[in-house]
């Protein structure tokens, strides 16, 4: 089964694509859903980062307290780092365990810090959602209310618009409208498909 890894930095449309190769009936591994699936009440994972963040990291409910959070490791990158170390290697773990489990021509595993993270995941491509610096910072902070200084705290952390297009494979500029998008996952997909045939 052919692996392709989805990557792109913020906003940039990475779960819009993700979910327009899904309609196609495409797998779809996607390591954000499983990073929110990790930190439920009762995941290990929880427990570990309210034992290396202290109380304030969960809300009075138990529950993580994503926005305290978010402040924080993007203010502090050693913070990050503590709490990627984390996550990470429980993340891949589960991506590996799930693929043994899929059935098709090619899958899709979606990792938005693809290029920033210590991980290596089994891919045979990388596809990078690709778009200008300013447009991600108004979908983010249309989509998300982030105020500038925040968005310009988690482009910070990520890699540059340079350092993806370094390592992928193939690339969908995302900066146009959604009709767009849904020829450029066609054509991908197809040649997908194509790439997976045994020769002859």
């Amino acid at each position: 089964m052919l692996k392709i890894g989805l990557t792109g930095g913020l906003a940039s449309g990475k779960s819009t694509v993700a979910e327009r190769f899904a309609a196609r009936g495409v797998p779809v591994i996607d390591t954000d859903v499983i990073a929110r699936e990790l930190v439920e009440p009762g995941q290990p994972a929880l427990e570990k980062i309210r034992a290396a963040f202290g109380p304030d990291a969960l809300t009075a409910g138990g529950r993580l307290d994503r926005a305290w959070l978010k402040q924080l490791v993007f203010a502090e990158p050693a913070q990050r780092l503590r709490l990627e170390a984390i996550l990470h290697p429980l993340i891949h773990q589960d991506v590996v365990s799930r693929l043994s489990a899929l059935q098709g021509a090619y899958c899709l595993i979606v990792v938005p810090l693809l290029v920033e993270s210590a991980q290596t995941y089994p891919l045979d491509r990388v596809l990078l959602v690709d778009v200008p610096e300013a447009l991600q910072r108004q979908r983010a902070a249309a989509r998300d209310g982030l105020n500038p200084e925040l968005i310009s705290a988690i482009l910070a952390s990520q890699a540059s618009r340079a350092q993806h297009l370094a390592v992928a494979d193939d690339v969908i500029v995302n900066d146009a409208d959604l009709a767009h998008l849904d020829v450029e996952v066609a054509r991908l997909d197809a040649f997908y498909k194509a790439l997976a045939q045994p020769p002859g």
